[in-house]
């Protein structure tokens, strides 16, 4: 199930241009360790907060695509919102700031956006 995880995660990373550092502190691991996930030779375990760290990413870049066009769906995330939840900051810093709670309360926000919560 890890291997799987890191495939999808690294494609909406790279869908939502992170660097390197971002991408790593989305998932809470370290820059190395996402080096080898992006480079696809890594065979490593995740621990259950990563995992759902990954489902939560995951529903967002689906939810996103279900509301925005796909240019802003794939931006959405590193844009300054003004949303109570992020205060002028972009979704993005706020998530990796936040952790796990903050990727779930952006996914919410999204899909109460398009009408699903």
């Amino acid at each position: 199930m890890a291997g799987t995880a890191a495939k999808a995660y690294a494609r909406i990373a790279a869908a939502w241009r992170l660097r390197n550092e971002e991408a790593a502190g989305l998932i809470d691991v370290s820059p190395r360790t996402w080096a080898r996930m992006k480079a696809g030779n890594w065979s490593g375990r995740l621990s259950k907060d990563q995992l759902l760290r990954i489902s939560g990413v995951t529903g967002l870049y689906k939810a996103l695509h279900l509301y925005f066009s796909n240019p802003l769906a794939d931006e959405w995330v590193g844009l300054a919102n003004e949303g109570q939840s992020f205060g002028g900051q972009t979704p993005k810093d706020v998530m990796i700031g936040s952790g796990l709670p903050a990727i779930l309360q952006t996914r919410d926000y999204v899909d109460a956006l398009r009408g699903g919560v």
